[in-house]
């Protein structure tokens, strides 16, 4: 198996200040966001909505939105509700008003920013994964560990983690309800490009997004599944495959869609469609994980399952308000699967919202990641999932693409 190198854990953080106000006014925190697609929507709701939901010791002020058109970052700057407008990333970071940057770009561009932010003494949340290499990565948490100890922060935003339901299986493992962890079991599935047609956006070009399947949402499972369990991969053994080699370059899937088709241009697919590994974890547990876009009929299937020694916990995304239990000490004419339905104000985040019942959805825990953010920044404490655990994401990664690579410990089946 390939291993999943370990990263080295940083010094201990110092607090730092943040910008003030009026006395008896809570701190303003300004923050400057690059990115305004897909993902910079989901962060700019949440940056709006976390205020008017949980009692932050700092008051996030949206002050300016960077993106390379000014007329595109304009017009998404007035729906998004930002209060300034920039088209060059080191500006934003250069502005006063400006005290995190929220990185939403693709993975190209990760390092570079992040590393200027946190050398000028911004706070940082970037997206995942992390960066595209294991050394970018190394050096975004080289850069986060000494902005640390500055007072300065960042945080990758693993916003799965945020799930209430998954918050909780993971308190419940910390207690020992699930006894010796044995088994993990993780999948992430979707469906957006079995169409042959569908373009060659920029989540299908390495040089763009690093990898396809596997660090879009592998990362994830990874990461939920390191989380939940308090372990980390150590081996993996794996297998990648891209079904569809080449597509429509994206500015030629217009006419495509409306029935041109036929000469059109063609881009090569670069990354994988879908990654299937097995893992050990560093407690000994055995781990099976798979990532595909190319699941037919699954739109955001983010499934994990952990079977411990006394009990197990079973989770999909796509009911995100339950989580169901096995309590293996009941007698077997009692025992089985329940459904716990998380949204009781004892569970975790789901207090600060709606009556039992009322479910959550994914743009919440975008909302929870903010909170989680703005108060370690205000207590000058170190935010999770740090950019180490970024880091030990990207190893994993690297990893598997090697392993899938080389075919290591692949053992050919006989068949005379």
């Amino acid at each position: 198996m390939a291993q999943a190198d370990e990263a080295a854990p940083g010094p201990t953080p110092t607090p730092g200040p943040t910008s003030g106000t009026a006395a008896g006014e809570r701190p303003r925190l300004g923050i400057g966001m690059v990115g305004y697609a897909f993902m910079g929507r989901v962060h700019s709701q949440a940056w709006r909505s976390a205020p008017a939901f949980f009692d932050l010791p700092a008051r996030p002020v949206m002050a300016a939105l960077c993106g390379r058109s000014a007329e595109g970052t304009a017009r998404a700057a007035e729906q998004m509700g930002w209060a300034a407008v920039e088209t060059d990333w080191r500006e934003l970071i250069a502005r006063e008003d400006v005290d995190v940057v929220d990185i939403c770009t693709p993975g190209d561009s990760h390092a570079r920013i992040a590393i200027a932010a946190l050398e000028a003494g911004k706070h940082v949340l970037c997206e995942k994964p992390l960066a595209n290499t294991v050394a970018e990565a190394e050096a975004m948490a080289d850069a986060a560990r000494a902005a640390a100890a500055r007072g300065v922060y960042a945080m990758v935003a693993f916003n799965y983690r945020r799930v209430p339901a998954i918050a909780l299986a993971a308190r419940w493992v910390a207690e020992g309800r699930l006894g010796e962890i044995r088994h993990v079991r993780a999948q992430y599935l979707q469906d957006w490009i079995v169409d042959p047609d569908f373009p060659l956006v920029w989540r299908l070009r390495k040089e763009l997004a690093g990898s396809g399947a596997l660090g879009d949402i592998g990362a994830h499972i990874i990461d939920t599944a390191q989380f939940i369990t308090g372990q980390h991969l150590t081996q993996v053994s794996a297998l990648t495959e891209t079904f569809i080699t080449r597509r429509p370059l994206a500015e030629t899937s217009a006419g495509l869609s409306a029935g041109v088709g036929g000469g059109a241009e063609t881009g090569e697919v670069d990354v994988d469609d879908a990654a299937l590994f097995i893992g050990r974890f560093s407690g000994g547990a055995l781990a099976s994980f798979e990532a595909t876009r190319f699941a037919t009929g699954r739109k955001n299937a983010l499934r994990i399952e952990i079977n411990g020694s006394a009990a197990s916990v079973a989770f999909d995304f796509e009911a995100m308000n339950e989580l169901w239990f096995h309590d293996h000490a009941l007698p077997a004419e009692e025992a089985g699967f329940r459904r716990v339905l998380v949204t009781e104000p004892g569970h975790p985040y789901a207090g600060a919202w709606w009556p039992p019942g009322h479910g959550l959805g994914y743009e919440h825990t975008f909302t929870h990641e903010v909170k989680d953010f703005v108060q370690a920044i205000a207590s000058g404490t170190a935010p999770s999932p740090s950019f180490d655990d970024g880091l030990r994401v990207q190893r994993v990664l690297a990893a598997v693409e090697r392993s899938a690579a080389d075919q290591s410990r692949l053992t050919a089946v006989r068949q005379t």
